[in-house]
């Protein structure tokens, strides 16, 4: 029993990666993006919202403000005026990530926006920080 044991056990390390490649659980998602004539289009912007745990309303109103260009959101997909880069955008929802959904104490993602008054805090759900996230 004692050499099966150790046979197997050799065989379950021979098996593993010598290097883990990523270990985060919880990536930035990349968007696909389309471009139609003068108009960029996410096709999977409700899904990257849903990912995200955020309004698909409050992330069009963010990519808009730093895109400088008016959206459209028909349930689905989210269209902008203009051809954007589809790194552009990658970068930018990195960059919303980082802001309104990643906690700052604990790095997780686990974590709402609640309002009060006038502000908004991210609540972390995992660790309990609560982190002031400005006016809307």
């Amino acid at each position: 029993m004692e050499k099966d044991y150790k046979t197997m056990l050799d065989r379950a390390y021979g098996d593993l990666p010598e290097q883990v490649e990523s270990y985060e659980r919880w990536t930035v998602p990349r968007p696909d993006v389309r471009i139609i004539s003068r108009r960029t289009v996410i096709m999977d912007f409700k899904d990257i919202a849903d990912y995200f745990g955020r309004a698909p309303e409050h992330l069009l109103k963010f990519l808009s403000g730093e895109m400088a260009t008016l959206p459209r959101f028909d349930g689905t997909r989210a269209i902008f005026q203009g051809r954007f880069r589809t790194d552009s955008i990658r970068n930018l929802l990195g960059v919303y990530a980082k802001k309104y959904v990643v906690c700052p104490v604990c790095k997780r993602p686990d974590t709402r926006i609640e309002r009060e008054k006038r502000l908004f805090f991210l609540q972390c759900e995992a660790c309990g920080a609560r982190s002031s996230i400005g006016e809307k």
